[in-house]
């Protein structure tokens, strides 16, 4: 349920909406979101001091239920 909305909330700030990937890990003691994204793109996501990446792991973090889930924000050609 997170990647779904997560995937949606990012669908919509993003130029390239068909570029967006969400992927699910699973790390000791939580989660973790990756968000890939088209690299003109990575900025929109990021937001002006990281205002819209906060903003998005505050709520994902309420949509969690409290469990640790970290948000990581990449572009498309970025190897992990």
């Amino acid at each position: 349920m997170l990647e779904e909305a997560l995937e949606h909330l990012v669908r919509g700030i993003v130029e390239h909406p068909d570029d967006v990937r969400v992927k699910a890990r699973r790390i000791r003691g939580g989660r973790v979101l990756e968000v890939r994204v088209h690299p003109d793109d990575l900025g929109k996501v990021i937001g002006r001091s990281g205002r819209t990446a906060k903003a998005l792991r505050t709520v994902i973090g309420a949509l969690s239920g409290g469990r640790h889930v970290r948000v990581d924000l990449l572009d498309l050609h970025e190897v992990r």
